[in-house]
């Protein structure tokens, strides 16, 4: 199956998906990664344009270590708008690689940018087979189902510090160094991160948060927490549910 993965900015998907990641490129799947904004912002050191491409290679280099498919960034840190212009940018993404399955952000989180690319994904995966929609650059619209399944947000609250409970938890136990390898190639982000958010480390701050998704299970020591989009307009059936599918070993149901 093919898996796209869809992000905000450098590092989200490291944050709240790459475990996930990493046991469906072992079960066969071929991934794809994509962060809609290029990290322009996330800096207190460098100039836009260095961070930029900074970021880009820091990027390229954790797809190649999920084994996924890279995808550049369109839109600078902050202009993630829910826009026609970036909506158009991303369904011709999606119509090129036509994935069974996309990962995406969580509609509700602490930062407008992180809810917007959720946004863009889900309407750009909706238009992928209009013929009367027109992607930029033009690409020709495909009929095929997709199932979209939203990660927990950054901090597992919503922007009220409201707990965001997933539907399903995966087990990422086994991967969890791998994970933290993977995160450790966005080594601009530690001495920002440290400053701007008060965090220690980055590092030690994703690992202790999938260990707190993992004590929410009540079953796993690490975990990463899903919920399912609504089939309507993506797939013919209500039932399918091919990420908990092909990852039944490593899943348990959640109370969303």
């Amino acid at each position: 199956m093919i898996v796209f993965a869809i992000g905000c900015h450098p590092d989200d998907i490291e944050f709240m998906m790459g475990g996930t990641l990493l046991l469906l490129k072992a079960k066969g799947c071929e991934v794809h990664y994509m962060n809609i904004a290029n990290g322009s912002c996330g800096t207190q050191q460098y100039g836009k344009e260095e961070i930029i491409r900074i970021r880009r290679e820091e990027g390229m280099r954790a797809a190649g270590l999920l084994g996924a498919v890279y995808h550049g960034s369109i839109a600078d840190d902050l202009d993630v708008f829910y826009s026609q212009t970036l909506i158009s940018r991303v369904a011709y993404v999606i119509r090129q690689v036509q994935p069974d399955i996309l990962l995406t952000m969580s509609r509700e989180d602490y930062m407008e940018d992180h809810m917007n690319a959720g946004r863009i994904a889900v309407t750009a995966a909706f238009v992928r087979g209009m013929r009367n929609y027109t992607t930029s650059p033009p690409a020709p619209p495909y009929q095929k189902d997709v199932f979209l399944y939203h990660a927990l947000p950054y901090g597992l609250t919503d922007m009220m510090r409201r707990t965001v409970a997933p539907e399903f938890y995966v087990d990422v136990s086994t991967v969890i160094e791998k994970k933290t390898e993977v995160l450790a190639a966005h080594t601009s982000q530690r001495d920002w991160l440290d400053k701007s958010q008060g965090l220690d480390s980055y590092l030690i701050t994703m690992r202790d948060m999938m260990k707190d998704v993992g004590a929410m299970s009540g079953r796993f020591e690490f975990a990463e927490g899903w919920r399912r989009h609504s089939h309507l307009g993506y797939s013919a059936s209500a039932e399918a549910d091919p990420l908990r599918e092909l990852l039944e070993s490593f899943c348990f149901p959640g109370k969303a």
